[in-house]
């Protein structure tokens, strides 16, 4: 039986299994998934039952994405890119790490309709999964790009890698089409110490679970349209698993149900 799994630190709020084990069992494969909760000094030695094919696949969230890449043998483009991973495989010898996350934001973007060409967008966060955020919106031409970081130094860091981004120290919020949460308070059910009281503005959390964080609740009373990362969760899932499984996996209604998001508007 194959086994994979999701890392991570926290661990609890992933889906990831009851989405994984829906189309393993939908594709009578013989694996099975879990999700574990790891510290960084036990990275090294997880990697390595890939490596010895205990296991077989690796899914990789917060705040592992860019600390697991020196256990690593061969990086895709998009890694290389954007230094995040969170799709690790064993192909030949080699340990190989991928970024299903640029792939899952944009066809995510694409499902819910939200278009993204010649608009403005902020994002709040500089966490590992920005650069994949930043890489996708970039290929579907946006028209610029602001970032906001408490730490400015990781934002400075991130647009060493993508010089079209504009630093914007934190609590400096300007004139914007899309603002995007890539912050993790959603988890905790915190709220950002914004002033994002506008209107007619899209607001996306890439925070899934909760359905609704305090920053899509509140942009929501206020007049503005709001979407999760729910859908970049299932694309990101359904790239891993035709990596890993040689098959590309149906996402319907069914999907939806088993991770409880059926009353969702296609």
């Amino acid at each position: 039986m194959k086994k994979f799994f999701v890392i991570g630190n926290p661990i609890s709020h992933s889906l990831s299994p009851e989405l994984h084990n829906f189309w393993i069992k939908k594709n009578n494969i013989n694996a099975v998934y879990d999700k574990i909760k790891l510290e960084e000094s036990e990275l090294e030695d997880f990697i390595n039952k890939l490596r010895n094919e205990e296991i077989h696949g690796i899914n990789v969230t917060v705040p592992f994405k860019n600390k697991v890449i020196k256990y690593l043998d061969k990086l895709s483009l998009e890694v290389e890119t954007t230094d995040s991973v969170n799709t690790i495989y064993k192909s030949g010898d080699d340990i190989i790490g991928h970024n299903t996350d640029v792939a899952g934001f944009e066809l995510g973007l694409r499902h819910s309709k939200i278009n993204v060409l010649h608009k403005s967008i902020l994002i709040l966060g500089a966490g590992g999964v920005v650069p994949s955020i930043i890489y996708s919106l970039l290929s579907m031409g946006c028209k610029k790009i602001f970032l906001s970081n408490r730490t400015i130094e990781k934002a400075e860091n991130i647009k060493k890698k993508f010089n079209e981004v504009e630093v914007l120290k934190w609590g400096k919020i300007p004139d914007f089409d899309i603002v995007i949460n890539a912050t993790s308070v959603g988890l905790k059910n915190d709220s950002l110490d914004l002033d994002l009281k506008t209107k007619d503005k899209i607001f996306y959390d890439i925070i899934y679970n909760p359905k609704e964080t305090q920053f899509l609740k509140k942009a929501k009373e206020n007049g503005n349209r709001i979407e999760n990362g729910i859908f970049m969760f299932i694309y990101q899932a359904n790239q891993s698993f035709s990596i890993w499984n040689n098959i590309i996996p149906k996402i319907d209604d069914e999907v939806l149900k088993i991770l409880g998001w059926l009353k969702l508007a296609w």
